[in-house]
């Protein structure tokens, strides 16, 4: 796996996640409950659905990736850091926390093959010249 892998499967879960309460608001409110905000609905959607796009995005040069894990570990701790506040208290439903769930991953999969000088490959021991 790469980083380049990494911000794409982000991006399109972002992407997806973000597209649906826009374009079938009343499926999204049927499995996550009815929302009193739309504003805030349709601004955390768009805004969701844009980092996805970007995500998507990516490519190998090292701004890119950079700009990838920024907005991917920012994405993915933000995300069910507020699943994990309000469906205790309330104010969401506890379907928020299959989304949680499905992030959890993330900041490792970042910390993992989103360094800068991962996912290069490295040259065989063997083969390498030896030093004089």
């Amino acid at each position: 796996m790469s980083a380049v892998t990494v911000a794409r499967t982000q991006g399109l879960f972002h992407l997806v996640g973000g597209g649906w309460p826009l374009l079938h608001p009343r499926s999204f409110e049927w499995v996550f409950g009815p929302k009193t905000d739309v504003r805030l609905q349709r601004a955390t959607a768009g805004l969701l659905a844009t980092t996805g796009w970007s995500l998507l995005r990516t490519g190998p040069a090292p701004e890119s990736l950079g700009q990838a894990r920024r907005a991917g570990v920012g994405s993915a701790v933000t995300l069910p850091a507020v699943d994990l506040v309000c469906v205790p208290l309330g104010r969401i439903r506890p379907t928020y926390l299959l989304d949680a769930a499905m992030q959890a991953g993330r900041p490792a999969a970042w910390w993992r093959y989103g360094r800068p000088g991962c996912g290069k490959p490295r040259g065989d021991a063997r083969s390498a010249p030896r030093p004089r």
